[in-house]
Order: C-alpha cells, then sequence, then structure tokens
C-alpha cells in the first residue's frame, strides 16, 4: 500500500511520530514537507518556522527509524500546494491529525475531479502531553512543553502554569 501524508513538521514531536508510525503500519511512505513559500501560509499563528533543508534532515532522520523498524521504504518531496502530493494516482491512504480532515476533504475532491478514486483517510488522534492538552509545534517553540509533551519547568524551576 502507498501511504501519503503532509506537513511542516517543525519541530517533529510525538504528535507527529504517532502519524508516522500508523503510516509506516500501513506501507511505504511518502511525506509531503511544506516548502519555505507555503509553510506561512498553512500556520493560522505567527512564529518562525525553520528552512526547508533544516526541517528535512530532521524528519529524514526519524522516517529513517520507522522504515528500519517496520521494514518500509520512505521518500520526502517538497509540497508547493495545499493539496500537495496526495492527488497522485499511486496513494491509497493519506494519514491525517483531527484538525487536518477537511484538507482531507479537499484532497479527495480534487481526486474525484481529476478521474481518480478518493484515498481512505486515516485519523490518528491527537497525542497528549502530561497537562491534558494536545502536544504542538506551537507549543513546543512557545517553550510549554518538549517534543515528548513533558511540560517545561520555567525559569523559577515550577512547571508552567497553564
Amino acid at each position: 500500500m502507498e501511504v501519503a501524508l503532509g506537513g511542516t513538521f517543525d519541530p517533529v514531536h510525538d504528535g507527529h511520530r504517532a502519524l508516522f508510525e500508523r503510516a509506516f503500519e500501513l506501507g511505504d511512505v511518502t511525506v509531503g514537507l511544506t516548502s519555505d513559500e507555503l509553510a506561512p501560509k498553512t500556520r493560522h499563528e505567527d512564529r518562525y518556522v525553520r528552512s526547508f533543508d533544516e526541517r528535512r534532515r530532521d524528519l529524514e532522520t526519524e522516517l529513517a527509524s520507522f522504515a528500519d523498524e517496520y521494514d518500509r521504504e520512505f521518500e520526502i518531496r517538497e509540497l508547493t500546494e495545499p493539496t500537495g502530493i496526495a492527488t497522485e494516482p499511486q496513494f491509497d491512504v493519506l494519514i491525517v491529525s483531527p484538525e487536518t480532515t477537511d484538507a482531507a476533504a479537499r484532497i479527495n475532491d480534487r481526486r474525484t475531479e481529476l478521474g481518480r478514486t478518493p484515498l481512505e483517510v486515516e485519523v490518528v488522534p491527537h497525542v497528549r502531553a502530561e497537562d491534558g492538552d494536545i502536544i504542538s509545534s506551537t507549543r513546543i517553540v512557545n517553550g510549554e512543553i518538549d517534543e515528548r509533551g513533558n511540560v517545561t519547568p520555567d525559569r523559577d524551576g515550577r512547571a508552567a502554569e497553564q
């Protein structure tokens, strides 16, 4: 089975790792990584996003460990438009997080317009941080949590308050 997923992945965290794990359980994986031009447009909040090359390097390291564990192949491709690679005919499954189900519907609408079979959409639940909120790149960049969802101590050594 050919599996697609996409995102900015900056920084990679346990929520992303849950997506990768499910993808590699199902088949060979192609990850669309947002281009430097597209990355800021996929965000609802203003924050710095590292360069494509930096994000690709970190993503490749993460994916290699899953590929080895599941004996699968993977490829990273640059996303230059929101529907990205998932409209291409070779894919069978699209892996998404709960907040990207609308994007999955748009991708399947586009596939139908192109005369292609809609993708099976696998929604992977959010991974929760130790404070019960979801793990997100924005929370990590803001210093609330680390990539594993551990609450980050503030300067006084106490857990950051929510």
